[in-house]
């Protein structure tokens, strides 16, 4: 168990590190100048050249990613081009807004996944088998930002069951206002990750329901309800802990849209504001806080299959 865990943290390191030259580079390769775009049109060439200084975009590709990643080695991700704040105080003002979010989708993924994907395995051409089998299907192939304006289109604007503008309210201390404002993004998040989940647990219990010990179990006369529950759900859920694991982890960075769609003041929204700005201090320190987490989600998703699943320590 030792060497497999040691073996994933010097993964995490070298993934780490090349996600943040990844980073890097995408910020880089981005068109426009942070300089022109921050003074205007009116700037004159010695403005620009001062302000590009200031910035610390003056030097080689090279020595701004090394100065970069040095600072941040440091806990100092610089400050937003724009409002001069650090972009760590940045960042933690957004982070429980978007965890919140994440939070309440993942717990709707879950509430919808699992009976779906059970029917679905196991009673596939019952009634209710053949509509969640529509609505898996629905599911993946309706756009998330589509569907976030249909739900403000239907229960916000026409039947004025729920805002349209979602805002952060925290949980624990209004539980209400906080399922009132972040059930439409997280449902319209749902919707999409739920059929991905069902699908995978529907796949996996339908072969595991064909194992030799689920014969035996029936065998022993086993009740089926405790076959089901006992012996093959708990084998299913192997690769369904590994999709909800990556999920998870691409809800902090993959909300930008639905964010921005809701107005919802999270990290994706101020991401998707600061690369329309060029606030490339901004954009690199949260990009590279979404990477460290979704590979750091990933490490644990890793670990706790290898502690469910003996075998994946030997390999």
């Amino acid at each position: 168990m030792y060497a497999h865990l040691i073996r994933r943290l010097l993964q995490f390191a070298v993934v780490l590190v090349l996600g943040s030259i990844a980073v890097w580079a995408f910020t880089f390769a981005l068109p426009g100048d942070p300089a022109s775009v921050l003074l205007g049109p009116d700037a004159s060439p010695a403005e620009l050249e001062a302000t590009r200084q200031r910035l610390g975009l003056d030097g080689t590709v090279v020595e701004q990613y090394l100065s970069w990643i040095g600072h941040a080695l440091a806990g100092d991700l610089g400050s937003s081009y724009y409002s001069g704040q650090p972009v760590v105080a940045e960042l933690l003002d957004r982070i429980p807004a978007t965890v919140q979010l994440a939070g309440f989708a993942m717990v709707l993924t879950l509430v919808i996944a699992v009976p779906v994907g059970i029917v679905v395995a196991l009673r596939p051409r019952s009634v209710a088998g053949r509509l969640f089998q529509g609505y898996l299907t629905a599911g993946l192939a309706v756009p998330t930002f589509w569907l976030g304006l249909l739900l403000i289109i239907v229960l916000a604007v026409q039947l004025r069951w729920l805002p349209a503008s979602s805002d952060y309210v925290p949980f624990w201390g209004d539980p209400g206002g906080a399922l009132t404002a972040t059930i439409l993004p997280a449902l319209a998040i749902a919707v999409h990750t739920s059929s991905v989940t069902a699908r995978f647990l529907a796949t996996s219990l339908g072969d595991v329901m064909g194992k030799d010990y689920i014969r035996t179990a029936r065998a022993k006369g086993v009740p089926e309800r405790d076959v089901i529950r006992r012996h093959a759900l708990r084998n299913a859920s192997l690769p369904t802990i590994t999709i909800v694991g990556l999920q998870l982890g691409g809800f902090l960075g993959g909300t930008v849209v639905i964010e921005a769609v809701f107005n919802y003041p999270g990290l994706g929204r101020l991401l998707y504001t600061a690369i329309g700005e060029r606030d490339y201090a901004l954009v690199q320190g949260g990009v590279l806080f979404v990477v460290a987490t979704f590979l750091l989600l990933n490490l644990l998703v890793d670990l706790g299959y290898a502690v469910l699943d003996p075998r994946i320590r030997l390999t």
